[in-house]
């Protein structure tokens, strides 16, 4: 059975039994405990929590999710892999234990021919809770299974929480018995409370249905909690998970060799002439790249880039995985190109977005590759140097330090360290090094943990939503509205009264102001009421529904008694929409110009100001930049119709609207802000001008990198814009006076100045150099004697390191011939100290080398420096002590000739 046909029986099984079918969300999640989505229920997490009221009693879906905390454990196990799909079904407040065990052993047992999956009843072992005794007794009720066939686990197997305070209950799992060639026979009454390692690839779980019914309060640990009480609905979530069911139905070994991922496999065969099954340590590989060359393309298609940073870098660490594993294998051309399209072609009959926005992925993807090839060329160098140092030190061993600064700063991998070293007969520290990534774990470890319990913090919020409701928002409708205070809040809680000089948070029954989101920034105003005034700083939505006011009480006491009139300052408002409308003219101009793949995916605004930042791999040319901007000014002359409407996602999706990578939207209705029809139509919930021209104009002042595969422009828009075309027109009129000439001959003028200042400098750094060297002849021949040896040591104010290197090697030329020699040269300019000594043949071999003098003279500079015996440069930031350093010399020269 392939999987589609799996996925496919699971939504119809479900949608039978009343349930919506719910589509997957994206794979990015606006949750400050995740980074991705890990698991089918994280979408319903709103609802779970009491955020939301959900628009439906049971749902089903397939959930693509991604878990990334052991991606170096990839390709060891059969059954893990970074990105795989849940299949679900929930209930909120519905069905509870007996409803959920009744329609998964349904579905699983219920022959092939018949809409199930047809698995073997006898090879199927629910487990439960440790004394879930209704659960044990569900299990016989509806399987009619004996109580001897039923595992009971503890609280690290099957407890759920969320890992922070909220919504927690037990687990039930079916593990399926993949016979004894994948493990040892087993008792089931002896199994508790942990499963044993040695089970987990024969008794593999394949399902787990999560009873929903406490309220935690703390949780220490997946073990270690307090469960406060019940919730008032008990709740189902439950995983199946779709790429274990495949592999057991399609009769494989793993999750690797399933109908949608081998294809990757066979190609890697084909492109390394290895072959899969015939090593393990290649196996590994082969699975490595086969998962995260698709889960990098699912990844970027959901509108990750690669970066140095959260989720950018967890996806160039999987491409750059996948083309290590290649090389590793003997390949060492460019494979994605290859490779990715084959995983496109079986994951796009589910995901149609890999098909239509192939050209942004594959281009995002192909980039990295390349950036990486070029790393690891630099990295080789880089490695090389360090293996000659340890060798030339006698050493075998490359150190953990040098092998976690390759891995970490020039993004080198340990494997191929390990492989480079074993080439040269050296070792790796490798527990050196693994203590120092377990650091860099232990610190990531330690942001998160300190990021969790944002749940916690919306307490009050929702306390304040489940008591009042929603407030009313019509920032679309108006900027003024009479309301009333419902609640007031300092540092986290309720208070009976604001006075003036504090700063505080407000919620009103209705308000006029727009809270951030979309990239639009909140607007600003003024709250009145009798005898007071309140500054509007902020407004954000910390619970879906409800609008916070941050505030600055400016005159007056404010308490929840006192009717208030709410008003967002016009100017502000009216900045802002040309702002936000001008973010999409901008962004259609931009795939006008670049071509579709030119998407957006991040933006800010703010009254005369917009930045959008796009998928792209290069610079924009100087004529890009004034195309975007062209194309811009002529939808703004074109006075284009704006215009917004409510439909379903797939609807929108229908109509060619874009829906922006990062933002989640609502399945049931979204605004779809156009402007001028077709040729800009976009998911939005800001506000915007009613015609194109009222954005009044677009300056584009700026076009940057903003990390691999991401570039930004910046752009004026209103006022704003003509105040800036106005500075730039004031800064020309200005240069035109200062340089008597018409603004059409203003570049030629300022080139011909800048050519002729440059020829100027040429010719005044060839007189100085000329002036600083003439001083060598009369240098070398006032040469001291110290013993054998004629040495120079000489002071040269003025002079930077170039010119003091200069100066040291033509004196230490016009030395006698056949006569040992040292020359040392200290020069200062703009505050810094340089110091170059140099040696002739005859000196050296009297053991006189110009690196220990160097190192010798250094501290006395407030420096170091060092270098070859020949030359040696260094520097410090001392001028002080530079006599003293240069009588050093002579000490130093004194004792090491005799020495020599």
């Amino acid at each position: 059975m392939d999987t589609a046909e799996i996925r496919r029986r699971f939504l119809a099984h479900f949608e039978a039994a009343g349930h919506a079918v719910v589509p997957s969300a994206s794979l990015l999640v606006d949750d400050p405990n995740l980074m991705f989505v890990n698991a089918g229920m994280v979408p319903f997490k709103p609802y779970f929590l009491g955020q939301e009221t959900p628009p439906y009693d049971r749902a089903t879906s397939i959930q693509k999710c991604v878990r990334t905390p052991d991606i170096e454990d990839v390709g060891k196990t059969t059954r893990h892999g970074t990105f795989f799909e849940m299949c679900g079904n929930f209930s909120f407040g519905d069905y509870f234990k007996e409803g959920a065990i009744e329609l998964a052993w349904d579905l699983i047992t219920k022959p092939v021919e018949d809409g199930g999956y047809g698995l073997e009843a006898e090879r199927l072992y629910p487990s439960v809770l440790v004394g879930d005794e209704e659960a044990i007794g569900l299990w016989m009720k509806v399987t009619g299974l004996p109580r001897e066939r039923i595992v009971q686990l503890g609280p690290k197997e099957n407890y759920w929480s969320m890992g922070v305070p909220g919504p927690g209950g037990p687990c039930s799992e079916i593990l399926y018995d993949r016979g004894p060639e994948w493990g040892p026979d087993f008792d089931v009454t002896t199994l508790g409370p942990d499963m044993p390692v040695e089970l987990e690839d024969r008794l593999l779980e394949i399902w787990n249905l999560v009873f929903m019914q406490d309220e935690l309060s703390a949780v220490r640990s997946k073990s270690d909690f307090d469960i406060s009480g019940s919730l008032p609905k008990k709740n189902i979530d439950t995983g199946m998970g779709l790429d274990r069911v495949a592999f057991l139905l399609q009769g494989k070994q793993n999750m690797y060799e399933i109908d949608v991922v081998y294809p990757v496999i066979e190609k890697a065969q084909e492109l390394t002439g290895k072959k899969y099954g015939a090593d393990h340590d290649d196996d590994v590989r082969f699975r490595v790249v086969a998962d995260h060359v698709r889960s990098s393309m699912m990844l970027i298609g959901d509108g990750v880039t690669p970066g140095n940073d959260g989720r950018g870098y967890v996806l160039r660490r999987l491409l750059r995985r996948a083309v290590r594993s290649m090389r590793l294998l003997g390949c060492e051309d460019r494979v994605l190109p290859e490779l990715m399209p084959i995983s496109r072609d079986k994951m796009g009959e589910t995901y149609d977005n890999l098909v239509s926005d192939w050209a942004r992925i594959s281009q995002v993807a192909y980039a990295e590759e390349d950036a990486f090839r070029k790393t690891l060329q630099a990295g080789t160098q880089i490695f090389d140097t360090a293996a000659g140092e340890v060798k030339k030190a006698g050493g075998s061993v490359l150190s953990g330090e040098r092998a976690f600064a390759l891995h970490d700063t020039y993004g080198f991998p340990i494997d191929l360290t390990l492989e480079m070293a074993a080439e040269q007969g050296l070792q790796v520290d490798e527990q050196g090094f693994r203590g120092l990534m377990a650091e860099q774990r232990e610190r990531a470890k330690a942001d998160a943990r300190a990021k969790k319990g944002a749940h916690g913090d919306t307490a009050v919020y929702r306390g304040i939503f489940d008591e009042f409701g929603p407030t009313e928002w019509l920032a679309y409708e108006t900027l003024e509205t009479e309301s009333r205070p419902l609640a007031l809040l300092s540092g986290g809680a309720a208070v009976p009264r604001l006075a003036q000089g504090e700063v505080g948070e407000l919620v009103l029954d209705r308000t006029p102001f727009y809270a951030e989101s979309g990239g639009q920034v909140a607007d600003a105003g003024t709250i009145v009421f009798d005898g007071g005034e309140l500054e509007v700083i902020d407004v954000q939505r910390p619970v879906k529904g409800l609008v916070v006011h941050q505030v600055r009480v400016l005159d007056g006491e404010l308490d929840p008694s006192r009717l208030v009139h709410a008003r967002v300052d016009p100017e502000w408002r009216t900045g802002a929409r040309q702002a936000h409308s001008g973010t999409h003219v901008v962004h259609a101009a931009l795939r006008e110009v670049l071509g579709p793949t030119a998407l957006q995916s991040g933006s800010y605004n703010r009254p005369g100001y917009l930045r959008l930042d796009f998928g792209w791999t290069q610079a924009l040319s100087p004529e890009q930049v004034r195309d975007i901007e062209l194309v811009s000014q002529q939808a703004l002359r074109a006075d284009l119709a704006v215009a917004w409407d409510y439909m379903t996602l797939e609807q929108a999706k229908e109509w060619g609207a874009i829906a922006l990578f990062g933002e989640t939207y609502d399945n049931t209705k979204v605004r779809v802000v156009e402007i001028g029809g077709p040729w800009s139509r976009e998911l939005c919930g800001g506000t915007h001008v009613d015609h194109s021209s009222q954005i009044g104009t677009v300056v584009v002042t700026g076009e940057t990198s903003v990390g691999s595969g991401n570039r930004r422009i910046e752009a004026l828009t209103g006022v704003e814009g003509f105040g800036y075309l106005a500075r730039e027109r004031d800064v020309v009129a200005q240069l035109t006076g200062m340089l008597k000439t018409q603004p059409d001959d203003l570049v030629g003028r300022v080139q011909a100045l800048t050519e002729r200042l440059r020829t100027a400098e040429k010719e005044l750094e060839k007189a100085r150099v000329a002036q600083l060297l003439g001083a060598s002849a009369e240098l070398a021949a006032s040469a001291s004697q110290v013993g054998p040896v004629k040495v120079v040591a000489h002071r040269a104010d003025g002079a930077a390191g170039g010119d003091v290197r200069q100066l040291a090697m033509d004196v230490r030329g016009r030395l006698p011939q056949g006569e040992p020699g040292v020359v040392v040269i200290i020069g200062q300019a703009d505050g810094k100290v340089s110091v170059v000594a140099a040696t002739n043949d005859e000196a050296r071999a009297r053991g006189l080398s110009a690196g220990e003098l160097v190192r010798a003279v250094g501290p006395l500079l407030g420096g170091k420096g060092g270098g070859k015996d020949d030359v040696a440069q260094g520097g410090g930031t001392d001028a002080s002590r530079i006599d003293e350093a240069l009588a050093l010399v002579s000490h130093e020269v004194a004792k090491r000739a005799v020495q020599g």
